[in-house]
Formats: structure tokens, C-alpha cells, sequence
């Protein structure tokens, strides 16, 4: 990792770059080279400057990377996507901006037991539509609608998309009057704050969708991937391809009207970023811990650092080794990982300190398997990994391990906090005994996700982030269950060492509605997964997002997708 000089050297070097960014910023749409508009749209009027504030009238935020698509359909799970839908189309409930509450969205109201539109059995949701609704192309907002948007999803069932997020859970639909319905295969405690505000979730225009390529199973929409219709406080203007997405206030949406037209900024290079801001050029930039030490302090600059987010970083340990397609110097077998004795002493190996101070500059903390702040059920005194070399030590012995050693190579995205945390696993290690070789590849972010993607996995362990998931429910479905996501891809049943009271803890918490009963389940999970774990977990990142102190009423939520804002709150 660079140092703060190295750093502020590198931020002086990048000034051409920020004048020609800043330029712009500036300029308008005219310059664009490869620009997708939406139809019936109109630049965003001049607006008077108030004294002191750049970019009047307009909020630029500085992203980190682009969408691959904007289309609620063909969106994945944590893609820049996700920030454009958040603000262009509506969900049926929404996660309001204050916590994890949800609140009324295209739904009149929020489905529970108490209004009856939650079923006695807990498998039927109602969701009464909204009135009087109005679409950016014009159409307007029925339960046919809603139910044309979910069904939708699940036909054309994309693979680099997040249908099974409704697919796994929803066995039907249906239209009562006004009302959409949803029938579920089984009770989810999870539904409504992770199925139902989801990206996926979203309602598009039906009109829109039909003028426009309509519905074709299996394949993406070519229109919509880089165009929106919805029915959100802003409408999408342009999407100038590795510039910037422009988004303009909707005057006839149907809650309050946004401020501020948006311009969400392409800036890569985190030292660009830092100077935009610094300048005023930006209004809020894509934040890290890595660079915050550069911000502290700056004239104008403000850093939020409330509450958490619901990523930790994760090494991901695999079950499944095939050794044939390991990297060449690579020397564990194929049952390495499955021994919770070995996990164990991973986990007690580790130098969290070094991670959550250096990787995190001290804005973060350490985690109980698994559950993160402020997670439902997360609790202080659950027990959590220290590190502790004589601990480590005693395990590797009582394994055999600690006279062989052994070689294992561990793939993380390139730069930034996933290589530190390899970095940090690789000089514990050695600092364990010298025999224990880790080597740190590190690629760029699409060699890494199609490596992460291949199933069998062809390496021993990986470094990424949890997927911020909003309940527990799904999380530990995820990353807990001997048979959910990460269970079937890296074998967990091949070293719990009792995965089917695991799975009924996790099954019994996600389906439960008692509140209580839950909170229970998830403890007694970390408790478990303390004596038995299948990651090792360098920490857990603070909310972070600098911005402009000019910026009003600015709010950060980490259940919403990155980078956790909804625009149409803010003013300046």
C-alpha cells in the first residue's frame, strides 16, 4: 500500500486528468462520443448559482466503475446498475432512509399480519397499488403492470442477471382488482426487505417494454440494458459510455419531488476522485478507508462515517479442491479445508489489527461468524477470531501440518482492500512459521469474477466482500447453509461437523416470524460456526462517503446498493 506521500505525489501528478474531467463535467452532453438517451427527454435547465456551491442546481457524484446494465432484468446483485435503478424506478416497499425500516413504495402500504395483507400462514403477501402513478414514457401504473414487471424477470431468467432472487421464493402471482399478490413456496421472514426492494424487484413500464423488444426468454433486452423507463423521481437522459450517466428530476412523479438533475461520473482512479472533490468539482466521490487519511481535513470536504456496512471481506475457504486444476506450486490436497482444525488455526493466524488498521485505516471492525454490525442478532459479546499464534500453532500441530508446511495461492481482486486482506493472510502466515507459503494472485475485477464464477472453483481460497444483504435470512442462506450458495459450490458438507443442525437452524430463523426466536437461532449459529468456521474474516467496513459540506440533508443508507445514496433526498 502506497504511503500518504506516495499518494499526495501521485494526486499532484493527476491534475491534467482532473481539469479534463472537470472539463467535463462542464461541458454537457454535446461532446459525447457513444451516447444511449432515453426518448422524449430535454437537457436540464441553467440554474442560478448559490454562493459558494458548484454545480448549482446539479449533484455529481464520482463512481468508481460503470453498469454493465440498467435493466432491473439483467442487473447482478452489487453491479453499478444497481445505483442507476435505485433512482430511475420504484419498488413495490423501499427501505426508508433512516434504518432498516421499509416503507410504502408503489404499495399503498406495507404488508403485515396486523393489516392483513400478511396471510395467517405467513405465504400470501397483498400489496394494494398506488393511484395515479405515471411512468417517464407517460403510461400509467396498474397491478397488471407490477405483475407484468416480476413475471417478466422470471422469463427472461438472465444468467448474469438476479431472477432467482424472486424464482427460488415466489411460486406464484396474480391480479386482485388493484391488488398484486404474491404467493410464496415457503414462509420467509426475508421477503419483503430482500426479495421485494431488490433491484430485480423493480416495475418497468409495460408499454415501454412492448414498444421496445419486448419479452424474449433467455435473452437480454438490448433496449432496456441501456435504457430505463420507470417510474422513479428521476428519469435517465443519457448514458454517455465511460463519461457518464445523466439523470434528470422527474416533475410529475408521484411522492416528493428530487432537487437536484444528477450526473453520476465515470473517475476510475480513486486519485482523481480525491482531487474532484477537494476541488468542488464533485458534490460526493465512491469512498474507501484507503484513501481517507488524503480527505481528513480538506477545506469543504465532509466524511460520513455512520453505522456499518453489511459486506465484511471474507476469505473463502475451499472444500472442493480439485488438485489437478490448483495453480502449479500449489502443495495442499483436496481435503485440506476439511478439518475444522485447519480453519480454525486460519482464523486464529490471521492479524486482524494489521487488516482493520492498515487495510481500513481503524474505520472497521472485527465479526462473529457470521453475522456483521448491525445485522439482526449481532450482539458484542458473540465470540469472535483473534489472533493468536500459540493457538494457531497448537492446531497446525495436532493436524500434522506444521512440519510439512505447505504452498496455497489465494486469489483477490487487484488493488484496494481484497488484496491487502491476501496480503495480510500471506505475512501472518509466514510470520507463523516460514514453511507456510501463501502466494497473493491478483487480478482485475473481470478476470476475478470469472474465476469466481467457475464452478469447480480453481483455487484454495479467494478474498471479495458479502453480497450486503438486508436480513440475516438471506445471508446466512448464502454463506451459512451446507446447501445454499457458497455450501454447494465449496462442499461444506464435506466438513461440518454436524451440517444438518446447521441447516435447520438457518431453514427455522428465515422461516420463524417471531422476532426473538430468531435473534436465538442466529447466535447459537455464530456460536457454532466460532468452533466450526468456513471463512475467515478479516473485518467488517464502516459506512463511509465523502462529500461537499454545501451538500444538505445528505444521508447514507448500506442496505440501499452502492454507494448507498438516493439523490432525490439531497440539496445544496
Amino acid at each position: 500500500m502506497r504511503t500518504r506521500f506516495g499518494r499526495m505525489y501521485a494526486l499532484a501528478i493527476v491534475m491534467v486528468a482532473l481539469t479534463l474531467v472537470a472539463a467535463a463535467c462542464d461541458s454537457g452532453d454535446d461532446d459525447a462520443t457513444e451516447t444511449t438517451a432515453a426518448p422524449g427527454t430535454t437537457a436540464a435547465p441553467a440554474t442560478t448559482a448559490a454562493p459558494g456551491v458548484n454545480n448549482p442546481g446539479l449533484y455529481v457524484h464520482a463512481a468508481d466503475d460503470e453498469p454493465l446494465s440498467i435493466d432491473p432484468a439483467g442487473v447482478a446483485a452489487g453491479e453499478a446498475g444497481e445505483t442507476v435503478i435505485l433512482q430511475v424506478y420504484d419498488r413495490l416497499v423501499e427501505i426508508g432512509p433512516g434504518g432498516p425500516d421499509l416503507v410504502p413504495g408503489l404499495s399503498s402500504e406495507v404488508p403485515t399480519p396486523d393489516n392483513g395483507l400478511i396471510s395467517a400462514d405467513g405465504l400470501t403477501y397483498t400489496f394494494p397499488i398506488r393511484e395515479g402513478v405515471v411512468f417517464h414514457d407517460g403510461s400509467t401504473l396498474t397491478a397488471d403492470v407490477v405483475k407484468f414487471s416480476w413475471d417478466r424477470v422470471l422469463t427472461m431468467d438472465l444468467p448474469e442477471g438476479n431472477s432467482s432472487v424472486i424464482a427460488d421464493l415466489v411460486a406464484s402471482t396474480s391480479v386482485d382488482g388493484n391488488n398484486f399478490v404474491v404467493t410464496l413456496n415457503e414462509r420467509n421472514a426475508a421477503f419483503l426487505n430482500s426479495v421485494v426492494t431488490a433491484a430485480v424487484a423493480s416495475i418497468v413500464s409495460q408499454e415501454g417494454i412492448e414498444a421496445n423488444g419486448g419479452i424474449v426468454a433467455g435473452q437480454p433486452n438490448e433496449f432496456f440494458t441501456g435504457n430505463a423507463i420507470g417510474s422513479g423521481p428521476y428519469r435517465l437522459t443519457a448514458w454517455n459510455r465511460g463519461e457518464t450517466v445523466e439523470l434528470e428530476v422527474f416533475d410529475d412523479y408521484w411522492g416528493d419531488n428530487a432537487k437536484l438533475d444528477v450526473r453520476i461520473q465515470q473517475v476510475p482512479d480513486s486519485d482523481v476522485r480525491v482531487l474532484g472533490l477537494r476541488a468542488g468539482d464533485f458534490d460526493s466521490i465512491e469512498t474507501d478507508p484507503t484513501f481517507i487519511s488524503d480527505l481528513e481535513g480538506a477545506d469543504g470536504v465532509e466524511i460520513f462515517t455512520g453505522g456499518w456496512l453489511l459486506e465484511p471481506v471474507h476469505v473463502g475457504l475451499n472444500l472442493d479442491i480439485q488438485e489437478d486444476l490448483l495453480p502449479p506450486d500449489d502443495t495442499v490436497p483436496a481435503d485440506f479445508f476439511h478439518d475444522p482444525r485447519v480453519r480454525q488455526a486460519f482464523n486464529y493466524a490471521f492479524d486482524y489489527d494489521a487488516f482493520v488498521q492498515g487495510g481500513l485505516d481503524g474505520l472497521g471492525g472485527p465479526v462473529p461468524h457470521y453475522l456483521p454490525q448491525p445485522m439482526l442478532g449481532y450482539d458484542d459479546s458473540l465470540p469472535r477470531f483473534e489472533k493468536d499464534h500459540a493457538k494457531a500453532e497448537e492446531l497446525f500441530r495436532a493436524t500434522g501440518w506444521w512440519d510439512d508446511g505447505f504452498t496455497m495461492t489465494v486469489l483477490a481482486e487487484e488493488g484496494g482492500i481484497f488484496t491487502t486482506a491476501a496480503l495480510v493472510m500471506r505475512d501472518s502466515m509466514a510470520e507463523l512459521n516460514p514453511n507456510f507459503n501463501i502466494i497473493v494472485r491478483d487480478v482485475v475485477e473481470a478476470q476475478f469474477d470469472d474465476a469466481h464464477a467457475t464452478v469447480p472453483f480453481e483455487f484454495a481460497a479467494w478474498v471479495k466482500n458479502a453480497d450486503p444483504f438486508a436480513d440475516p435470512a438471506a445471508l446466512f442462506a448464502a454463506y451459512v447453509h451446507p446447501d445454499g450458495e457458497w455450501g454447494d459450490v465449496h462442499k461444506f458438507r464435506n466438513g461440518y461437523q454436524d451440517a444438518d443442525r446447521i441447516a435447520s437452524l438457518v431453514d427455522e430463523a428465515a422461516s420463524s416470524t417471531d422476532v426473538d426466536q430468531r435473534v436465538a437461532n442466529y447466535q447459537e449459529l455464530a456460536r457454532i460456526l466460532f468452533e466450526d468456521p468456513m471463512w475467515v474474516i478479516p473485518g467488517n467496513e464502516r459506512a463511509l462517503m465523502a462529500h461537499r459540506t454545501w451538500v444538505e440533508n445528505f444521508q447514507m443508507n448500506p442496505l440501499w446498493p452502492r454507494p448507498s445514496l438516493k439523490f432525490s433526498l439531497f440539496d445544496k
